[in-house]
């Protein structure tokens, strides 16, 4: 695992939230192959009125033409490095010059080019805000290395020849763009990864050298889980999976999620050393107790991953699965190796036949147990009006996700994202694909004039920037027509027509046909792309819903098909659609826990009552997430079923040590309720505070999702220690209260030397 573990790869693409299958991901995948990618420019961004002084101009160009030589760029567009048409009458075609063509030497020369850029209207929006004085430099990548690590150094000399501009011209430079965004995002990624592997060992560490004060008791269970996370890393590499933003979280969480196997093992091999001091006796005991339990709570931790497989989303089906499958294999390590080891090992001294002395958690057991022996009533009714309050609290959830919102306020990507929102409407693309439905049908001069008043109806929109397509080009060939005459920037009439696409038809390939990049080969389907405001999801539904019955008035879908799309309908899709399956998979655990409950302790009562301890945390964590304005988006929906599926381990371990009590035992339901709180509690109470530190950590997140997903996770799993010290013990003394116990003689106790201190 670990020669696998050492090929692990970062993720460069975009998250794939949405299943292959969905109608929303076909049509962009459609979309991609026709027209290539959408998301493939890296912008910069400068705002000052002294890009049209004559130095500045000249070092803004040569930072274009120093950037359209790196290897990887496809091309740049700037005012610096920009295509201006000519018509060659001669020859019956439009010919691209490229301004300025050359440096500027005079204050006569910038004032003739500022006055050629005003006489370009289609630039106007697009490279050019001139009532902020602000431009922008467009770089294209080459598709082939746009999702790949390649595209790194290349970035990264883009940045510094661009602050490098911005220092010897004293103007701020902002960049962004999806790649520039994936790209610094990835880093962050990597550098949370061995922070967070770093911490989830150092906080491990710290607690077992609380409770056991011995180096091997570190030592040992911290190597285990190091191979866990080895054997995690390898498995990703083995199923092809890459590190994203959750698969990431991976290796800490099985730091976390796997000590309590080692803490479990521990504890039940010392109690039993205290009884009789015999070593080998003590590991026997301890396996033949504690495996079945660690067992069942360990399923359940992996059913609370593993049903984000069933999403169908490959993002959740990626960190699902190989969650799931590592927190089984580090349970078996721990089970395996922790007696193995410790079998070579003296006994501990201090732990022979030691007397236990009563703490602060054992008093606050015991007046836990008092509660739910003599006050249930008030647990049911603090139960009730909490959960009340909560459901408040859950109507008011907000469904909203960004694009970049899990970054800080203050992270430069999104200061930066807000400068192009401000001057350029941003830079997130929004595609359209407009099928005529027949051949040549995108030329028909009434299509074009239909088009035309679909895009204006769209840039009207504030979050929406103008257009750019076929009739944005034809427009700027009609005035290059007529000799470069501003009034002419318009569709062609039909008479102009036939002779503006015969001259664009001669002018070649490349960026010299303007055909090529917005229209297919049959001229039967076109393309129109706009760049949009980070908006969020919640805003970009509305929009789409609004929008979609003005673009039909239009377009009727009778004769054309319009396909809205693009890398921020499928992240607005993925949002809407991840919240979808939240209630699957939050019910298809509930219901695989359940059967895994029923089959233990056959009995459909427990079954029943072991839900509500589980499910009104949740309802709880719900409605802090409501009250504090806290969305529902792809990073905080995964708190339900990871807290579903490590709450129920707690519920495990209090059912596990009630049963076996029970059947084992002549001690009253009253009695054994008592035990089981007091001893088990106090294993219980560990563990939680372990799981609490432990996603604690996700608090020094960069990603405000993952921070949330820390600290949620954390206060989700302390309520549910209380729920299951308090609620889950009175519904089991409640439903119990006058069953029958079999007799059992103390020649049977004794021969099923039984213990339950764990």
């Amino acid at each position: 695992m670990a020669f696998k573990a050492q090929n692990i790869k970062l993720s460069y693409a975009g998250s794939k939230i949405l299943p292959l299958t969905d109608s929303a991901f076909v049509k962009y995948t459609a979309f991609k192959k026709q027209f290539g990618e959408d998301g493939s420019m890296v912008v910069i961004g400068i705002q000052t009125p002294k890009i049209y002084e004559k130095d500045t101009y000249n070092q803004w160009a040569k930072l274009s033409e120093d950037i359209s030589t790196l290897k990887g760029i496809k091309g740049v567009l700037s005012i610096g490095k920009l295509f201006q048409l000519e018509k060659d009458s001669v020859h019956q075609r439009f010919t691209a010059r490229i301004l300025p063509g050359g440096i500027i030497k005079t204050d006569a020369q910038m004032d003739s080019l500022k006055h050629t850029l005003a006489q370009l209207p289609f630039y106007e929006g697009l490279l050019i805000n001139r009532q902020t004085n602000a431009t922008l430099m467009a770089v294209s990548f080459d598709q082939k290395i746009l999702n790949t690590a390649a595209r790194n150094p290349i970035l990264k000399e883009i940045e510094e020849k661009a602050l490098a501009f911005g220092k010897s011209s004293q103007t701020d430079i902002h960049l962004s763009g999806l790649p520039y965004i994936r790209t610094a995002t990835s880093k962050l990624i990597s550098n949370e990864f061995v922070l967070f592997l770093g911490l989830s060992i150092l906080v491990s560490a710290i607690i077992l050298i609380i409770f056991f004060r011995s180096f091997a008791a570190v030592f040992y269970p911290i190597l285990i889980v190091i191979m866990g996370v080895i054997w995690s890393v390898g498995t990703l590499v083995l199923f092809g999976y890459e590190i994203t933003i959750l698969t990431g979280l991976i290796p800490p969480l099985i730091v976390i999620i796997g000590i309590p196997n080692s803490i479990l093992l521990l504890n039940k091999y010392h109690n039993e050393l205290k009884k009789h001091g015999d070593k080998h006796k003590a590991w026997q005991i301890t396996i033949e107790r504690i495996s079945v339990t660690t067992l069942i709570a360990n399923i359940t931790a992996a059913i609370g991953f593993g049903v984000l497989y069933f999403t169908g989303s490959e993002l959740l089906m990626q960190f699902g699965s190989v969650a799931a499958l590592n927190v089984m294999f580090t349970w078996l390590l721990s089970l395996c190796l922790i007696p193995a080891v410790f079998s070579f090992l003296p006994a501990p001294k201090n732990k022979i036949n030691a007397a236990h002395k009563a703490n602060f958690l054992d008093r606050l057991l015991i007046k836990t147990d008092f509660i739910v022996q003599h006050k249930s009533k008030l647990i049911y009714l603090a139960t009730l009006i909490v959960s009340l309050i909560s459901l408040v609290g859950v109507y008011r959830i907000n469904v909203n996700g960004y694009v970049v919102d899990d970054l800080p306020k203050s992270s430069r990507i999104l200061t930066d994202l807000k400068f192009f929102e401000k001057n350029f409407e941003g830079i997130l693309p929004l595609e359209i694909s407009i099928d005529t439905k027949r051949k040549n049908g995108v030329l028909n001069l009434a299509t074009l004039n239909k088009i035309d008043e679909m895009e204006n109806m769209i840039s009207s929109y504030p979050e929406f920037s103008r257009s750019i397509s076929l009739n944005r080009g034809l427009k700027y060939a009609t005035q290059v027509f007529y000799d470069n005459d501003t009034s002419y920037y318009r569709l062609p009439t039909d008479f102009e027509r036939a002779f503006i696409l015969m001259y664009i038809a001669s002018s070649g390939k490349g960026n010299g046909n303007m055909l090529t990049n917005f229209v297919d080969k049959d001229k039967q389907t076109t393309r129109i792309s706009f760049q949009m405001a980070d908006i969020g999801s919640k805003r970009l539904d509305h929009l789409l819903e609004e929008l979609k019955p003005r673009i039909d008035s239009i377009l009727p879908p009778k004769r054309f098909n319009v396909t809205l799309t693009g890398s921020s309908i499928i992240f607005s899709k993925g949002t809407d659609y991840m919240l979808r399956h939240l209630f699957e998979s939050i019910s298809l655990a509930i219901v695989l826990i359940s059967l895994l409950r029923l089959a233990q302790f056959r009995s459909m009562g427990i079954m029943f009552i072991s839900l509500l301890p589980n499910v009104v945390p949740l309802i709880i964590t719900a409605g802090l997430m409501g009250f504090f304005n806290i969305p529902l988006k792809p990073s905080t929906i995964l708190i339900f079923t990871i807290a579903f599926g490590l709450a129920s381990d707690q519920t495990i371990y209090f059912l596990t040590r009630y049963q076996q009590e029970l059947n084992f035992t002549n001690y009253s339901v009253s009695k054994v309720i008592t035990d089981t709180i007091t001893e088990t509690g106090v294993s219980m109470t560990h563990i939680a505070l372990i799981l609490f530190f432990g996603f604690g950590i996700f608090t020094a997140s960069t990603f405000g999702g993952t921070v949330i997903l820390g600290l949620l996770l954390s206060i989700t799993l302390i309520i549910a220690l209380v729920f299951n010290l308090t609620l889950l013990p009175s519904l089991v003394l409640w439903l119990d209260k006058n069953k029958k116990r079999k007799l059992i003689s103390d020649e049977e106790m004794a021969k099923n030397n039984l213990d339950f201190d764990h």
